[in-house]
């Protein structure tokens, strides 16, 4: 048993070839499972979308074991909000599938693991340049995206009838896009009391990521490199001084 921990720990935590192609493929599998919710999430769930739900909540529900088994810090761990996520989705997986078809917009809370992963972090900042000096960029869209996805499929799942339109999910999509940026056409409105309370949970929430997403892009460009003196870990990409304590920094650049 302590072997095949360790092998699981060397997966998950390693920094050898197989571990990071390991950790590359089970990001893969989340954007997979990602289309295949949004693709979802306002079809009927008969046996077959049931029996698929249910395999993708097993190797969902295998991987969080599998870290909770490995992990220094189970406790830490359980509160991380990709692993609450996970539960929560794991949890809608299995549900009755009534139950399931009206909490299928959680599910899109999977996207939460394709970023907010710390040996995932690692592996994007050591092999990727465009990662390392985008961090704060790409890490806001995730965000973002997943937001938007998810209140789509919520929109689409409580607030709008599919047989009184013929395009419901590019509506809801809509709907959510033109409440977030404030845009408001007024064509499709929640007018019920839900309805405007859930309008106003998207633009507060909404307007908020859509700020940080444009900060990201718009201020100047950084690096994740932490001062071995002071600790400042954001940088300038050319920094060869930390801008707090004047200490002398070695960021690796590839060269021009």
């Amino acid at each position: 048993m302590g072997e095949l921990k360790a092998q699981v720990d060397e997966l998950y935590t390693g920094r050898s070839r197989r571990s990071v192609r390991f950790r590359y493929a089970l990001i893969l599998f989340d954007a997979l499972t990602i289309i295949l919710f949004v693709g979802t999430a306002h079809l009927p769930h008969g046996p077959g979308l049931i029996a698929l739900s249910r395999g993708v909540g097993v190797i969902i529900a295998a991987d969080l074991v599998a870290r909770m088994w490995v992990a220094s810090d189970r406790w830490a761990l359980a509160r991380r909000i990709y692993t609450i996520a996970d539960i929560v989705v794991i949890a809608t997986l299995f549900l009755d599938p009534f139950l399931a078809g009206n909490l299928a917009f959680l599910r899109i809370l999977r996207g939460l693991r394709l970023i907010h992963s710390y040996h995932l972090l690692n592996d994007l900042r050591r092999d990727s340049r465009f990662f390392r000096e985008h961090e704060d960029t790409v890490i806001a869209l995730i965000n973002l995206f997943v937001f938007v996805m998810a209140t789509t499929a919520a929109v689409l799942v409580f607030f709008i009838d599919p047989g009184d339109s013929a395009t419901p999910y590019l509506d809801a999509l809509y709907f959510t896009v033109a409440t977030l940026t404030t845009t408001g056409y007024g064509d499709i409105t929640l007018n019920t009391t839900g309805g405007k309370a859930f309008s106003i949970f998207v633009m507060v929430v909404g307007v908020t990521l859509f700020v940080r997403l444009a900060r990201a892009v718009i201020r100047p460009q950084k690096v994740r490199y932490e001062c071995p003196d002071c600790g400042l870990q954001r940088h300038d990409v050319d920094a060869i001084h930390c801008k707090h304590c004047g200490a002398t920094i070695h960021i690796e650049t590839e060269g021009v």
